[in-house]
């Protein structure tokens, strides 16, 4: 793939790492960010160039038309994700709608190939173990409106020549996560010598290094597979185990509280992900 590689996304938690592996494949890069947010951005030579807007789920196909003039690839990992509130939010249809639009756009620029980025939450978790064969059933407006991406698109984009492949995420950690979610609390209780305060630890989950998420959607973006795939490790790792393991970097197992807090009731005892390779 020698053509333009136009990335959504690219100042975030995921979108980074997408970045940095894109540059070290030696694309090039055309990036589209929030105004303000180019700080974010580090220095990469991979950057071809950087277009800005004030929303880019609110912009017109028109808008997106220009911006996609002469590109090849899209990755677009931009969604809203604000912790505590993305789950039920309405910016989720708002997400929806513009990354439809920015499809339609893409059939007119003559974009050969999309590739978008969903969750492991539009499968019906009840299953424990993931492929990308396992039914749909999401459960929350952000899984819902990912699914119904996944859907709208894998049937529209075909039409216009376009390939599609599809992303799914699963438990990703690492360099520049969310300081309310699990990795990070643990990391700055454990700093601080303060106790945490854990369930039980018994739920089996799928973690990832957001680093080598970055570089799995990266390689499926400059590949040629289509469909769905998962970004996970494949192997399973307890609550408890994860915790342990950070713990034991700086060797305060005795600071772990498991049980402390209770389990939750409907949070599924099993979620590992299946990994398709030749995608």
């Amino acid at each position: 793939m020698t053509g333009i590689v136009l990335l959504t996304g690219g100042t975030g938690f995921v979108g980074r790492q997408v970045l940095r592996a894109l540059a070290e494949a030696g694309a090039r890069v055309r990036l589209v960010v929030r105004e303000g947010s180019e700080s974010r951005l580090g220095h990469h030579s991979a950057i071809e160039s950087v277009i800005r807007t004030k929303d880019l789920f609110r912009e017109s196909t028109e808008w997106w038309a220009e911006a996609l003039d002469g590109v090849e690839t899209v990755i677009h990992v931009a969604w809203y994700v604000e912790a505590g509130k993305y789950l039920q939010s309405p910016e989720n249809i708002v997400c929806l709608e513009g990354t439809l639009r920015m499809a339609q756009a893409a059939a007119l620029a003559g974009v050969r190939r999309f590739v978008g980025v969903g969750t492991c939450f539009e499968y019906d978790i009840s299953a424990g173990m993931l492929a990308t064969d396992t039914p749909l059933h999401p459960v929350s407006p952000y899984a819902g409106a990912k699914a119904a991406t996944f859907l709208a698109l894998s049937q529209w984009l075909p039409l216009h020549r376009i390939d599609f492949a599809w992303c799914r995420l699963f438990y990703l950690f690492g360099e520049g996560e969310d300081e309310r979610r699990l990795v990070p609390y643990l990391r700055a209780q454990l700093a601080a010598g303060s106790p945490v305060e854990l369930t039980s630890g018994n739920q089996i989950r799928d973690f990832l290094d957001v680093r080598e998420a970055g570089r799995q959607i990266a390689e499926i973006a400059l590949g040629d597979g289509t469909g769905p795939a998962n970004i996970c490790s494949g192997i399973p790792v307890t609550v408890r185990q994860m915790a342990e393991r950070i713990a034991d970097e700086y060797g305060r197992r005795d600071l772990l509280r498991f049980g402390a807090r209770p389990d939750n009731l409907v949070d599924p005892p099993c979620v590992l992900g299946v990994r398709r390779v030749n995608v």
